[in-house]
């Protein structure tokens, strides 16, 4: 039984399925940056006459979706209109699906170890996106507009819409479970899950229990574009609710919007004057039934689920928690990690040069992983020449920016830069060391005089020798070589 005043939270995800086509014609998903109302045709428009067909690729991510998160696949399902009016839904219905949905049940895994909680899941189901309203208001909001446009190009983008059972207890698991979601549909490749760009958005209701242990009043929040946007909201809402309950007074149900800037809640309209939306089967649609062995086969193509490629990272490479997530948070940087270490580097030094020197580059120059011009192939050579003490970390760090600037190979680039493959040793480091003390005379007769007796000379031949050898010696081993050459 719940605490009396504890948070309840649901959470309603609209993913945008990562297809090139819409879900029920033909028209481009390319809807950012393009001219407005330029993708758009009869079917998705509305206009008469016009015929849905389902799109196949969508069925097939949201089976792999589902499946991924241990749901129950309905064989044989169907779409609904949801009627309601608004200026960017052409049609004045959407078509959803409402009693049978494509899958129901299953969970979603957030939290670690002693704190690992599975989030239950109510349903997945398919419907297409409505179009966007862009008001006339220096802020792109409606309030001071003096008109409205509406671009149609979005309308009849596909979206799969997961809906957690309220089993959410705290703003913080709220969050990571939306970032635990983002994370599988990158990694199944069925979305980018951009909050920014609109690729996954989130509305939750939020309520705190009563006194007898029962749910309270539900409040609805939308209008969250980020995590840290969510995670706020939910904290001003759970705070606003409690503030009412103290002073006596009711929480009522209702739609309110997050308000960023001012971080607070608006309320919009309440839930009593919601539209019915009369919902009823879609009649231009047959039952979307699944053929044999169709569920089977996506299962069969499923990559391994972020959550326990995580867990193998710290079991079988004794990586930390926190090295884990970072490098299994994007499918591509997990599947580039794991290259380096099957082409013979060792797992730690590959975890730790990524998540420096590879993810460095990367957010310097604003591209992916897929983008970057040092393959696996070329790095994990590098990080093996470190590892046997072939390389210092600091030159290792001079090869690999100049690999990364001119695409070069770990050996090509050592050319390129005029320096050894191997440390400076024996002989060549002797070399090294007369070159040194004949350019810096004046230091060597200090030393041998007594006149160096905080041995600052002595560091500075030693900091010269080092980079004389550009950093491929032994600073020990120069140290005891200078000693010999300097005679104390």
């Amino acid at each position: 039984m719940r605490q009396p005043g504890s948070p309840v939270i649901g959470l309603e995800i609209h993913v945008q399925v990562a297809t090139e086509s819409k879900l029920f014609c033909a028209c481009s998903t390319d809807y950012i940056g393009a001219v407005p109302n330029t993708h758009v045709c009869p079917v998705c428009l509305g206009q008469p006459g016009s015929l849905p067909v389902i799109n196949g690729r969508v069925v097939e991510y949201a089976v792999r979706t589902a499946l991924a998160l241990g749901a129950r696949v309905g064989k044989s399902t169907r779409f609904h209109r949801k009627n309601y009016f608004y200026p960017d839904l052409p049609k004045a219905y959407q078509i959803s699906q409402y009693d049978r949905p494509l899958a129901e049940g299953g969970a979603l895994p957030i939290g670690e170890g002693e704190n690992r909680k599975e989030i239950p899941i109510t349903r997945l189901h398919l419907e297409e996106d409505a179009g966007k309203l862009v008001h006339s208001a220096a802020d792109g909001r409606l309030g001071h507009s003096e008109y409205s446009l509406v671009d149609y190009n979005r309308g009849g983008v596909p979206l799969m819409e997961i809906v957690s059972e309220p089993e959410i207890s705290t703003p913080a698991e709220a969050r990571e479970y939306v970032a635990t979601l983002r994370q599988l549909v990158r990694y199944l490749g069925v979305s980018d899950g951009d909050m920014e760009k609109g690729s996954l958005r989130v509305d939750a209701n939020v309520s705190l229990t009563g006194a007898d242990g029962k749910l309270g009043t539900k409040v609805e929040i939308k209008n969250m574009n980020s995590l840290r946007a969510l995670e706020r909201a939910l904290d001003y809402e759970i705070a606003r609710q409690a503030d009412l309950i103290r002073k006596g007074e009711s929480v009522r149900q209702e739609t309110r919007h997050w308000d960023d800037g001012n971080g607070l809640t608006c309320g919009t309209r309440g839930k009593e004057e919601a539209h019915d939306y009369r919902y009823f089967p879609e009649p231009d649609l047959p039952a979307l039934v699944l053929p044999d062995g169709f569920v089977e086969k996506q299962r069969d193509i499923m990559p391994e689920m972020p959550w326990i490629l995580k867990e193998r990272f710290v079991t079988d490479w004794g990586l930390s928690l926190q090295d884990a997530a970072v490098l299994t948070e994007l499918p591509g940087l997990s599947r580039y990690v794991e290259d380096c270490v099957r082409e013979g580097a060792d797992p730690q030094r590959a975890a730790n040069w990524i998540r420096t020197e590879v993810l460095r580059v990367l957010n310097e120059k604003r591209i992916g992983i897929e983008d970057f011009g040092v393959p696996a192939e070329n790095l994990s050579p590098l990080l093996v020449k470190i590892d046997r003490g072939e390389l210092s970390t600091t030159l290792a760090k001079t090869v690999f920016d100049r690999m990364v600037a001119e695409g070069l190979t770990a050996l090509e680039a050592l050319e390129k830069i005029g320096a050894p493959s191997g440390r400076l040793t024996g002989e060549r480091l002797r070399n090294v060391i007369e070159r040194v003390l004949e350019k810096e005379s004046s230091a060597v007769e200090e030393i041998k005089s007594g006149k160096d007796p905080k041995g600052k000379k002595r560091g500075f031949l030693c900091g010269q020798i080092m980079r004389e050898a550009r950093g491929q010696a032994d600073p020990e081993e120069v140290a005891k070589t200078l000693s010999r050459f300097l005679g104390c």
